[in-house]
């Protein structure tokens, strides 16, 4: 009999541990538990289930990254094989993990955000008037000097 394909969306559950094998093959293994919910037709609301508990143990590179990406707490979906159920927990060999989308963002090395979008915003000067001329008309407007003023000013006041 061909082992059971089981796909399952659960929460990491501690921390993932990584061995090597005397030949140098990364294992790791982690907790994780799937929490089931089940429609209450009486209340009219969803409700969770019992926590079905699982033992996940991958292999390779998938053991080399799901060591680096996995974390406590984080929802992921596994695909993996049922290898024995014991101790109130089934097993998995695990053949593929995915970090859940639900309630967060993942980046993978080619969607990494460039760093120029996390360098602060510089906000531009505010545009200045522009500097007056030293050809003004002989008529005085309000609210500029005089005439005598500006040459003054123009001769270093000298």
């Amino acid at each position: 009999m061909a082992p059971s394909v089981r796909h399952v969306s659960g929460t990491v559950t501690g921390n993932v541990e990584v061995r090597f094998t005397e030949t140098g093959i990364a294992v790791c293994r982690f907790r994780l538990t799937e929490t089931p919910t089940q429609w209450d037709a009486d209340a009219r609301k969803w409700r969770d289930g019992t926590p079905i508990p699982y033992v996940c143990t991958a292999w390779r590179d998938l053991a080399h990254n799901a060591t680096e990406s996995l974390v406590n707490g984080v929802s992921v979906l596994v695909k993996g094989r049922i290898t024995e159920v014991r101790d109130n927990s089934i097993y998995l060999s695990v053949d593929d993990i995915g970090i859940s989308l639900r309630g967060r963002i993942a980046y993978t090395e080619t969607s990494l955000p460039s760093p120029a979008a996390a360098a602060p915003v510089t906000v531009p000067p505010a545009p200045q008037p522009e500097a007056p001329s030293t050809s003004r008309p002989t008529t005085r407007q309000k609210g500029h000097p005089p005439a005598w003023w500006e040459k003054k000013r123009a001769a270093n006041w000298s």
